[in-house]
């Protein structure tokens, strides 16, 4: 596990990089974070991922300037669906493929505002299978997702900013004939794959109680499992 710096047409970032045990080279998986950025959250999405067979590269999204400034930033492009994080993400994932411990496999996972991404990036014809965790989905959907790779996708029922949405995912993967698996846990709420200390628990605390947020253990250990089964079938598979 190391933190490594790459470069972007927009400057330097740093990212996390985590290598499993043993003798690579190994599939790559971009590992997008949510609205808290790199946090000891990515750090341990990174690690289960590697843990599973994966070279796992989470870029920090927030490394040039404040936190409050990329985050408005980063919504901004999700909402053009273009813009400096999309290049910056790209800089990410040709960083990962150029290591020497990547197999030239590459999918893509993302978490909250990085499932957003996770979701747009999957048309792009750069990932072999993409992990939508409540990320949001757009209404013209079924024109976005036309040619997409693989998409296996997570939501909470209990989750009251984005209902419908997986439902809405499920029916525009199909209709485009994409192979997924979509899941809607009905005792989760948003954020339910994530864990985190300090300020940003507090916070989620608070809002489990308003929105219906909050890390869900039996929820993320099934979607866990079914995240790895499909990178497994669509990036290691011969």
């Amino acid at each position: 596990m190391a933190e490594v710096s790459f470069s972007s047409p927009h400057g330097s970032f740093r990212g996390y990089l985590a290598r499993p045990v043993g003798n690579g080279p190994w599939p790559g998986v971009l590992v997008i974070h949510d609205v808290f950025g790199a946090s000891n959250d990515l750090r341990s999405q990174c690690e289960w991922l590697a843990a599973s067979g994966y070279l796992a590269f989470g870029p920090d999204l927030y490394s040039q300037g404040s936190k409050l400034s990329c985050l408005r930033s980063m919504f901004l492009d999700l909402r053009a669906r273009r813009g400096k994080t999309f290049d910056n993400i790209d800089a990410a994932r040709t960083t990962l493929l150029e290591n020497p411990d990547c197999n030239g496999r590459v999918g893509v996972i993302g978490y909250c505002m990085g499932g957003g991404f996770s979701l747009l990036l999957a048309p792009e014809g750069h990932y072999g299978a993409s992990s939508v965790n409540y990320g949001d989905v757009p209404k013209d959907v079924d024109d976005v997702l036309a040619g997409a790779c693989p998409v296996v996708a997570s939501y909470g029922a209990k989750d009251r900013t984005l209902k419908g949405r997986a439902a809405r995912l499920e029916h525009s993967l199909t209709l485009n004939n994409v192979a997924h698996d979509v899941k809607e846990y009905p005792d989760a709420g948003h954020g339910f794959l994530n864990q985190h200390g300090g300020a940003p628990g507090i916070l989620i605390a608070v809002l489990g109680r308003l929105v219906g947020q909050g890390y869900d253990e039996s929820a993320a250990a099934d979607a866990r499992v079914r995240i790895i089964e499909f990178f497994d079938r669509y990036l290691k598979a011969s």
